[in-house]
């Protein structure tokens, strides 16, 4: 699957834009500012039907306008698929498929795979251990659904017992069977996506840490600790033997939902001992994992969007990280970047389509083909 061309009408800072892309490697390039994140934008809406970095989409309409449009021409196995998304001030958003509106914006989300890696996710890294669940069960949940219902069943079951345990706290009374109910629910589907983070991890793993030794060239040493209250007990008893200090603090504080991941830098935790560098490259190999694992999921190649993230990286990883992209292994990219000649010296080594456009200021001028490949440009 690739994104064949692009169209943008009043989108962000784009009075109007129409682009053609190769089916390999495509860049943006231009100052700060320029709005070069709006064009990946762009294509992140037609996979997602939101933007990553602004979930109100009347804020996405260009200043003083009434609608955007976006559009975009796909290849998907050897046939042409086209989508279209409108919005209007005010008015429900329209998501169309070759013409075709979808009744419920869900029935088109995982059609058009994409994994976006950005500035933003340096949060695994920085943020609580709720960023790293929230990243584990977003990965999971493509490929295995009863995974996902299980987490929505677990979470409300989890609402309910924290609001029984305040009930009990307010007014000062304790029912044991109300307080069993729900820790037999929580039991049942926390015992089950324990099992399944597991096994994940079994897997996810080695194909992380196989990504950052080619990313780095085997300049450190990574891994990842799956850190979980049940590796040491079942959770029935984890919850009984906490029954005590939840009805205190009137919260459940046994469960998977504190389990946490542990990323670890020759041997070190990389949030105390990782440079930044270090750090970038940790996270970049992270969600490179999860590309692998959504093209196996899905059996084509997602489209990979890399937005401003070879910052604080240093040369070499900047240009091994191209050259991994390029091979077979991943399909199509986009990469919006400050510095044109370093991309520009990087592709001219690589035998793959692609080619560089030239923004400023809402306006994107084509630039330079690469044709350093016998696949033909489309």
């Amino acid at each position: 699957m690739h994104l064949q061309s692009l169209s943008l009408l009043q989108f962000k800072n784009y009075p109007e834009a129409n682009l053609v892309f190769v089916p390999k490697i495509n860049c943006f390039t231009g100052n700060n500012g320029s709005g070069k994140t709006n064009l990946l934008d762009a294509i992140y809406y037609l996979s997602f039907c939101k933007s990553f970095s602004n979930p109100a989409d009347s804020q996405n309409i260009m200043f003083e306008e009434d609608f955007f449009v976006v559009q975009g021409k796909y290849h998907v196995s050897e046939k042409p698929d086209e989508l279209y998304c409108g919005v209007k001030r005010g008015q429900k958003k329209i998501f169309k498929r070759n013409k075709k509106e979808y009744d419920k914006l869900a029935d088109h989300i995982g059609s058009y795979p994409l994994v976006l890696i950005f500035p933003g996710d340096v949060e695994l890294i920085h943020g609580g251990s709720d960023e790293r669940r929230k990243f584990l069960d977003g990965v999971i949940s493509q490929f295995n659904k009863e995974y996902l219902q299980r987490l929505i069943d677990y979470n409300k079951a989890l609402l309910q017992r924290n609001t029984l345990l305040k009930t009990f706290a307010e007014k000062r009374y304790f029912d044991e069977a109300s307080l069993e109910i729900w820790d037999e629910q929580l039991v049942i589907h926390g015992t089950y996506i324990y099992g399944e983070r597991t096994r994940f991890f079994e897997q996810f793993k080695p194909v992380f840490q196989a990504n950052h030794q080619k990313l780095t060239g085997n300049a450190e040493v990574v891994d990842i600790a799956y850190d979980s209250q049940l590796a040491e007990s079942m959770l029935g008893s984890l919850l009984l033997a906490s029954r005590d200090k939840d009805r205190y603090v009137q919260h459940t504080t046994a469960g998977i939902h504190k389990d946490n991941l542990l990323f670890l830098l020759n041997g070190q935790p990389l949030k105390k001992f990782g440079s930044q560098g270090q750090q970038k490259s940790y996270v970049i190999a992270l969600k490179l994992a999860q590309y692998e694992f959504t093209k196996q999921l899905k059996g084509f190649h997602p489209i990979l969007l890399f937005d401003d993230i070879f910052d604080k990286l240093d040369p070499r990883r900047v240009e091994l990280l191209v050259q991994m992209v390029a091979q077979d292994d991943f399909g199509q990219v986009f990469i919006t970047d400050t510095h044109t000649e370093r991309l520009e010296s990087i592709l001219e080594s690589i035998e793959v389509s692609s080619r560089i456009f030239h923004v400023t200021d809402g306006l994107v001028l084509p630039g330079r083909d690469f044709h350093n490949s016998k696949e033909p440009i489309e």
